[in-house]
């Protein structure tokens, strides 16, 4: 089916290539989200992510911060970065999640030009809107990707990889003339996404109900009241799982001691790491960093609380 007459789309399509432990790696996924199955909370992944909403409406959380998108438009994710989607009730909303991972060396370019492209990605707000002239040549670079998946050909993967990486450089190219604008009609929960964004970019230092309540302007009981309507987390919890996360990226991808890891995630001490940890992973840190080791741990996405984006 066409969507708005220009996206090729088919549910449940699935294009893959290798897999996330590999150098090279796609995995483009054609499928529908609803509301019911809104992840709980932000994950990270080791390989980059696009999200291209097919539909009228959702939203994207990216380290905490509120961001509503609407149709076409591309949520481009780095690695390591908290993020989740968040679908409003009503019938399921469609989407294309790309993800990928691109080897250093052979991929049809220099890498000091790759990593130009890959820019975009670190971008303080990479999210890109354009109006229909741009925003039909990108289209027309993943509906050929999609035909080219449908072909069965003996040289997909090449084409793909070469048609992919034609996507990347275009939506490098049009960036500039991105006209996508952050807007959170609501003013209140725009306040308290305000507050989450504060805690991710803060979440090493001392925090608290009573600091962030005189920080925000707002009563201890009206901020702990609106904060659990909105989030679903009470702030503690929030505060809690933010440095949790932290603490796995560095359990799984440095080899910081754990006492430096706790310390640099805000805990006060290794017991008040230990017992937190435990809470939200059933585990120790010391034991998950050594299922990491083992090769135990799924890089695909590490989860608190296991849901699919």
């Amino acid at each position: 089916m066409l969507i708005s007459n220009k996206f090729m789309y088919e549910k449940e399509h699935y294009i893959k290539i290798g897999s996330p432990s590999d150098h090279l790696y796609y995995f483009f996924d054609y499928d529908e989200r609803s509301y019911d199955i809104n992840m709980e909370f932000q994950h990270f992944h080791h390989f980059y992510e696009i999200h291209i909403l097919l539909d009228t409406n959702a939203n994207h959380i990216i380290e905490g911060t509120l961001h509503q998108i609407k149709l076409f438009d591309i949520v481009c994710l780095k690695p390591y970065l908290l993020h989740k989607s968040e679908y409003p009730k009503g019938p399921p909303k469609k989407r294309l999640i790309i993800q990928f991972q691109l080897p250093k060396h052979n991929v049809g370019m220099l890498q000091q030009q790759l990593d130009e492209v890959l820019s975009i990605f670190s971008a303080p707000l990479p999210i890109y809107r354009f109006d229909s002239k741009y925003q039909n040549h990108l289209i027309e670079l993943v509906n050929n990707i999609y035909q080219i998946s449908k072909s069965k050909s003996n040289i997909s993967t090449l084409t793909i990889n070469n048609r992919f990486l034609d996507f990347l450089c275009m939506l490098y190219q049009y960036h500039k003339y991105n006209i996508y604008e952050p807007n959170v009609e609501n003013s209140t929960v725009s306040k308290i996404y305000s507050i989450t964004s504060y805690i991710h970019n803060h979440y090493h230092e001392e925090l608290s109900l009573d600091l962030l309540s005189r920080k925000f302007y707002l009563s201890r009981y009206y901020l702990s009241r609106l904060f659990k309507e909105v989030t679903g987390f009470t702030l503690i919890d929030y505060i809690q799982m933010t440095r949790v996360r932290n603490a796995q990226q560095l359990l799984l991808f440095t080899d910081l001691k754990i006492t430096d890891i706790a310390a640099q995630c805000g805990f006060t001490s290794f017991s008040q790491f230990n017992r937190v940890f435990n809470k939200w992973c059933k585990t120790s840190p010391r034991n998950y960093k050594n299922h990491a080791n083992s090769g135990d741990i799924n890089y695909n996405e590490v989860p608190i609380i296991y849901t699919r984006d």
